[in-house]
């Protein structure tokens, strides 16, 4: 995909991207499946889910399925979460050695049993162990390292400026700011005051975050902070597609055509195989669930079917199941 029209293509510490719009680590979604789709609509990067600083679980099955593959499509993004600078340069350094070609560090996560040790937003509390996190990891690897982060612990402690302001003095190469507190978890609306205020402090390439999820909002917020990418998260979720519709109309000055019934039929069988195929049917069915449940959640009448859907337990049901929805809707749709 071309850069999008009036911005800038954005290159992160050498990186080039192919446009202005990243897919976020979201953790038990960003999965290659769903990276791949996110990459397939447009994202101009995408990255993984958050990988563990801890070397005692890198040799689990799980942090197996989370680990990017040199054969990964588009610039191979990892994001690390942790909260000891020596754990935190190893992941660093792990991954680079497994084909990473940019480190992302979490420092945005609200979760509690993240925050519970120390890690993700938590660490806004302390910007020393900030600093020596940064130094280590950017000191650890020879590609591009970033961060993700938030507006502060709390409203009365918002410091992502000065957070942003030492990432830049440590080597980061791009910072990402979700526009709210820890505090204010994913409630209210974001901060994007506090983004164009980082923007205006810092001259390495910052990336909005938060409540985008339209076109219009893409190019407001855009226009509004000034930032140098977007970043998008929950509204991707049963929406991959959001990427091109945000391109185009950035692009053109008009919505997209909304797909068709056929076209999200296709687009959701084929992330249900992509499923099955990278977690095995036994996982792979459970994983599904979710995320089918994001891609029907705005049909008419469809509590009834995710309620059905939640608990089939073979795939050949599920893609029968699915199969039957979407024809029940064409149906609808024609009379």
């Amino acid at each position: 995909m071309r850069n999008i029209a009036g911005l800038n293509l954005l290159s992160i510490g050498g990186v080039s991207l192919t446009n202005n719009l990243i897919a976020a680590p979201m953790a038990g979604i960003s999965d290659k499946p769903f990276r791949n789709l996110c990459y397939r609509f447009g994202a101009g990067m995408t990255i993984s889910e958050m990988f563990l600083a801890n070397s005692d679980v890198w040799h689990t099955d799980k942090s197996a399925l989370r680990m990017i593959a040199s054969n990964d499509v588009g610039i191979r993004a990892v994001q690390i979460v942790g909260s000891d600078p020596d754990e935190m340069a190893k992941a660093a350094e792990f991954n680079v050695k497994h084909g990473a070609q940019l480190i992302d560090i979490n420092m945005g996560c609200p979760a509690k049993k993240v925050n519970k040790k120390l890690a993700g937003s938590a660490l806004m509390q302390y910007p020393k162990l900030i600093e020596t996190i940064l130094q280590k990891v950017v000191g650890a690897v020879d590609v591009p390292v970033t961060l993700k982060t938030r507006t502060g612990w709390d409203k009365n402690h918002r410091n992502c400026i000065e957070i942003a302001q030492i990432a830049q003095d440590c080597g980061i190469k791009a910072i990402t700011i979700h526009g709210r507190t820890r505090a204010c978890l994913f409630n209210g609306k974001a901060e994007y005051q506090s983004i164009k205020a980082v923007k205006e402090s810092v001259s390495i390439p910052v990336i909005a975050n938060g409540d985008i999820s339209t076109p219009e909002q893409a190019k407001d917020v855009f226009q509004y902070t000034q930032a140098d990418a977007i970043m998008i998260g929950r509204a991707a979720q049963g929406r991959p597609w959001i990427f091109e519709e945000i391109a185009f109309y950035l692009t053109h000055g008009k919505l997209q055509k909304e797909k068709t019934i056929d076209e999200v039929e296709q687009v959701v069988l084929t992330h249900l195989e992509d499923l099955y195929q990278f977690y095995g049917e036994y996982k792979g069915l459970r994983i599904a669930r979710k995320h089918v449940n994001w891609y029907t959640k705005n049909y008419v009448d469809s509590d009834q079917f995710r309620r059905l859907f939640s608990v089939l337990s073979d795939t050949s049901e599920q893609v029968k199941a699915l199969k039957a929805f979407f024809s029940k809707i064409r149906n609808n749709q024609k009379s």
